[in-house]
């Protein structure tokens, strides 16, 4: 009798060598330049979990959530969406990746048209697709019912709803399609804490009932780690840290990591005045001419010689965690104590 072994599951999302660049504008007399804003990036998401990608501005987030739904083409390395080539989609395959992967933006007003009612931008998607047509008003209703918006105020105008409610249409929308994956960049960001909470719960109810995978970008890492299964730390195009997410804010092990930690208060007054903030100096350089070797080295106080000459590789720390330091340490809290 011969034993049959089942093949593991297809990953969400997998990006391997991931290489996005922007070409600048040119100047009087002089020649455009290439801006690299994602530099070899290497992840895996699993079905039906959620990665969180954190960052200051300008590290490449968004850039590379954008080339997971074709909005960016990516200049090297590969992404698959659920097995599906992202950067080689074609005819039945795109339109199968553009179902599969939606994209809900930071800025719920700016995309949704204010000349659409309610109504026209849920069908948009919908008609697109070709889907639902002979019951496209009761899935219209369905949209709105399961972000908790109620079906009677189809006939509004984005103008017409709260913040909160706009980034629920915004989820709306991108759910009209039922697609598998969800791309969140910075969907909360806009929001007071209150509103923040309802979205984050939403997110977290669709997650178990529709079995959605999310990639949620944010640059808060309080909210992250409420959603977040892994997080990954993104530093000027490079993702510098990665793992579970109660390893990695119990025990960061990157100085950026431990730095970005340190900045976020802790509800325990105790505990707060007896914490040490890292405070980084000097600016974050530019993807122009980003630093030889470590990019972060030109801020962090363990930089040496090494660091300028050899970029430093992801080191395994056990159970999934992984530095990209040359010299990691586990930190006991997450204020880390730059030791």
């Amino acid at each position: 009798m011969t034993a049959t072994t089942t093949a593991p599951p297809v990953p969400a999302l997998e990006i391997r060598g991931l290489v996005a660049e922007y070409r600048t504008r040119r100047r009087l007399g002089g020649r455009g330049r290439t801006v690299q804003a994602v530099a070899g990036v290497d992840l895996t998401l699993a079905q039906g979990h959620t990665l969180g990608l954190v960052g200051e501005t300008g590290c490449g987030k968004s850039t590379l959530g954008r080339t997971l739904v074709r909005l960016v083409r990516p200049a090297a390395g590969s992404v698959h969406a659920e097995g599906i080539d992202v950067a080689g989609a074609k005819g039945v395959r795109l339109r199968q990746l553009h179902r599969t992967v939606q994209l809900v933006f930071q800025d719920p007003y700016a995309s949704l048209n204010p000349r659409m009612s309610v109504r026209a931008l849920l069908a948009e998607p919908l008609k697109v697709h070709g889907l639902h047509v002979r019951r496209r008003e009761e899935r219209i209703r369905e949209l709105l019912d399961l972000v908790g918006l109620d079906p009677a105020h189809a006939g509004r105008y984005p103008y017409q709803f709260s913040g909160g409610q706009r980034q629920r249409l915004g989820i709306a929308r991108a759910l009209a399609v039922e697609p598998r994956i969800l791309v969140l960049d910075e969907p909360v960001s806009a929001l007071d804490v209150s509103v923040q909470a309802g979205v984050i719960n939403l997110l977290d109810d669709l997650q178990r009932d529709l079995g959605l995978s999310y990639l949620f970008i944010a640059h808060d890492l309080s909210v992250v780690r409420q959603i977040s299964d892994e997080v990954a730390v993104m530093y000027l195009g490079r993702i510098v840290e990665h793992g579970p997410a109660e390893q990695l804010y119990d025990h960061p092990a990157h100085p950026y990591t431990q730095a970005l930690l340190s900045a976020v208060p802790v509800p325990d007054p105790r505990v707060e005045r007896a914490r040490k903030r890292i405070v980084l100096t000097g600016d974050v350089p530019s993807p122009l001419s980003p630093p030889s070797g470590c990019r972060f080295r030109t801020r962090c106080w363990k930089a040496t010689d090494r660091c300028a000459a050899v970029a430093p590789p992801a080191v395994d720390l056990g159970g999934g965690h992984t530095a990209a330091c040359h010299y990691p340490a586990l930190a006991d809290t997450p204020a880390g104590n730059g030791a």
